[in-house]
């Protein structure tokens, strides 16, 4: 299992957010969450990724203990993971090759050559190896979503997390968006991806947990 969460309780500060989660994700799998703001879908997430400390129950993601994980384990936990937000956060005074090459290089990687190469192909991953020159704001939103998942696979990660990615995008590159990210999981990465946008869950396969009333529960349909 690439995510496995037994009996957590989740809390942002002293409030209770999530209570009693229990959660596995296996390689290869597209998984929704969803619900409504504030029930505790991000929280969810930053636990996954240790921006919020486990308090009691059992947490393994990507081999790591969360419950256990030190400070300086936070960086190898993370190279496994890969994390796609909303808002792009590129780095705006860089083209978009200078963008993968410094994520490498901050997580560790010192060849040029291996770091080019590594760029290229994920670029070519997500359809945009012609436009690793560009400047982001010279790309579409749509195509600002592809470098960030570009980004985030550039370590293969074992974890996409993906919160709220077509929330700035209008359907058809929603869509664009949602048929890569299946495409990936179907390479093997397994995928979590949390949204509000109902019309996606209903149109793109995938297991759906919902959280409501401080529970995560599994449904089949909404």
């Amino acid at each position: 299992m690439v995510v496995s969460l037994s009996d957590v309780s989740i809390f942002q500060g002293k409030n209770l957010v999530l209570d009693q989660v229990n959660l596995e994700i296996m390689p290869g799998t597209f998984n929704y969450l969803v619900g409504k703001t504030g029930s505790g879908k991000s929280s969810l997430l930053k636990t996954l990724y240790a921006a919020l400390p486990i308090s009691n129950g059992k947490v393994s993601v990507a081999g790591f203990e969360m419950g256990h994980l030190k400070d300086s384990e936070v960086p190898f936990l993370r190279r496994k993971l890969g994390i796609v937000f909303q808002d792009f956060q590129l780095l705006t005074d860089r083209t978009v090759f200078d963008n993968l090459e410094f994520v490498l290089q901050a997580t560790g990687w010192v060849d040029k050559q291996l770091i080019k190469n590594r760029t290229r192909e994920v670029l070519d991953l997500v359809g945009l190896g012609t436009k690793y020159y560009k400047m982001p704001h010279e790309l579409s939103g749509g195509e600002q979503q592809r470098v960030v998942i570009a980004r985030a696979l550039l370590n293969k990660p074992e974890l996409i997390l993906a919160d709220e990615p077509t929330a700035n995008l209008d359907p058809e590159m929603a869509d664009e968006i949602m048929k890569l990210l299946h495409d990936i999981s179907d390479e093997g990465t397994a995928v979590l991806l949390a949204t509000h946008d109902y019309r996606i869950v209903q149109k793109f396969n995938g297991r759906i947990f919902k959280c409501e009333n401080s529970r995560l529960i599994e449904v089949e349909h909404l």
